[in-house]
């Protein structure tokens, strides 16, 4: 297994694994990477785990705009049938590592307060994360956006 910037060629197996998950929907994805791979976008990383040369999990964070050294995690998610080997965790460590070398100071993430999201909540507070904040009824009535935070 290897943790990884994403590459070109990672993208069929990454639309598989938003496919599997239901994360977001595939046809994003081209135009979310597209300046990653020219660097005309704006600042971003995308990682990849990989396992005998097959996408199996990634991960996206980008600056929050107008902070020093503060990174939002929007996505990060594991082929549902990889899940529960802790790859989500180490894809997330890997992250970790390369912004706090970069001298960033923070990463956040937010999720979904509704118990369907229970998994997800506990997932990053196995990894470290504290709850922050929580904005009632944010994505929809009676679905709170639920904001973790960890110091790098």
């Amino acid at each position: 297994m290897k943790i990884r910037l994403l590459q070109q060629q990672d993208i069929p197996g990454i639309k598989l694994i938003l496919e599997e998950t239901q994360l977001f929907p595939s046809d994003m994805l081209e135009d979310m990477v597209s300046g990653f791979f020219d660097e005309t976008g704006p600042e971003a990383l995308w990682l990849t785990c990989e396992d005998e040369g097959a996408a199996i999990g990634f991960c996206y964070s980008v600056p929050e705009q107008m902070t020093d050294g503060t990174w939002n995690m929007l996505a990060v998610a594991v082929l549902p049938s990889r899940q529960g080997q802790r790859i989500g965790g180490a894809i997330v460590r890997a992250l970790e590592e390369m912004l706090r070398e970069k001298g960033n100071r923070i990463l956040i993430v937010d999720t979904s307060g509704v118990e369907e999201f229970a998994q997800t909540r506990e997932f990053y507070r196995k990894n470290g994360y504290a709850e922050e904040a929580r904005i009632r009824d944010f994505w929809a009535l009676g679905d709170d956006k639920v904001t973790f935070w960890k110091a790098l």
